[in-house]
């Protein structure tokens, strides 16, 4: 019964493993939607947003957001932006099912795995309730959206809401993941 355990861990942490936050990317088909997005509405106001996977923490997003502010702001020749508008919102949703496979879920037919131990009576299901129990899960994803106006020349010191974007790049830039090199 030792080795099943060991054996279900091992599994476990290999699975949890492959799941990684959503890195700073263009939202595409490609990439499920998890990343950013921008659409500029005049001029010099645009609305920006990231979205993340489940594995995306609320902070990461956020950061991410206000990461490609800055380059936008950057880019069309600005120096610093205003935030008018600015929203985190968060998906919950809890997945789960009986021991049995294939397991059809919210998004389709999935395959997962199914433990089971060698004990007294033989093979059998592994788990709290031995057989009764249910792998349920919470996976909340969150999306971050602003609105911005950029702005030439120094920010002025008594807006809040005002953001260097220069410096936003500096401070945020070493802590932004960038996506994996595909493999040729």
């Amino acid at each position: 019964m030792r080795r099943g355990l060991l054996l279900a861990v091992a599994a476990a942490l290999t699975l949890s493993a492959c799941a990684t936050a959503t890195p700073f990317q263009p939202a595409t088909k490609a990439t499920s939607g998890y990343g950013y997005s921008e659409q500029r509405i005049e001029n010099e106001r645009w609305r920006v947003t990231f979205a993340g996977n489940s594995v995306t923490t609320r902070q990461t997003v956020e950061s991410y957001m206000l990461y490609r502010a800055a380059q936008l702001t950057v880019d069309n020749g600005y120096d610093w932006f205003e935030t008018v508008e600015r929203h985190t919102e968060g998906a919950t949703e809890v997945v789960g099912g009986g021991p049995y496979d294939p397991w059809v879920g919210p998004y389709g037919p999935y395959w997962r795995p199914y433990w089971r131990s060698y004990g007294r009576r033989g093979w059998g299901p592994w788990g709290p309730g031995w057989g009764a129990d249910w792998d349920v899960s919470t996976i909340t994803r969150y999306e971050a959206s602003t609105e911005i106006v950029m702005h030439h020349g120094p920010k002025p010191a008594d807006n809040p809401r005002g953001l260097d974007a220069r410096q936003v790049l500096a401070n945020l830039g070493p802590h932004v993941a960038l996506p994996a090199p595909e493999k040729k």
